[in-house]
């Protein structure tokens, strides 16, 4: 998989040189044609993680992007309108991440979310504690972040 992402760099940046111009559009550019080729030309090829974690991971950033900005006009439209919307909570979250990558992406990513805030880790790893600001149903919230956040990270990590 590792030579894959790097023959997919180089394959980036022989575009840039070809092309002459360093601009990001142009290295996205050069990437995502690196990508299609490489993508043709190891078809057949038993090791395909590569090709099935690239579109993952574009899907998690626009996902992650989406809920940041979701978040953000959540908590700036309580901040400007004169009543307070808030239902402050402190929930216990079972995790299905094992690993301290996995965890420790996990609760970087709810925690870059404005309204949550990850207060602690279980001893035994098997829960986060997590700070809500808008705490209307514990259920939904666990399941937002179960089906959301967390399936989609462990898609790309496992």
């Amino acid at each position: 998989m590792m030579k894959h992402f790097l023959m997919n760099l180089l394959l980036s940046f022989i575009w840039v040189a070809l092309t002459g111009s360093l601009y990001y559009s142009n290295f996205l550019f050069g990437y995502l044609m690196g990508f299609f080729i490489l993508w043709i030309m190891n078809r057949q090829e038993a090791d395909r993680r590569y090709f099935n974690r690239v579109p993952k991971t574009i899907g998690f950033i626009f996902y992650f992007l989406y809920e940041m900005i979701a978040a953000n006009v959540q908590v700036a439209y309580d901040v400007i309108t004169p009543k307070y919307f808030f239902k402050p909570g402190i929930i216990r979250y079972p995790l299905e991440a094992t690993t301290d990558i996995e965890i420790n992406l996990l609760s970087t990513m709810i925690s870059m979310t404005p309204g949550t805030l990850i207060l602690d880790i279980s001893e035994d790893k098997k829960s986060l504690f997590i700070h809500v600001m808008y705490l209307r149903d514990r259920d939904r919230f666990i399941q937002q972040i179960k089906k959301g956040f967390e399936h989609k990270l462990l898609e790309i990590l496992r």
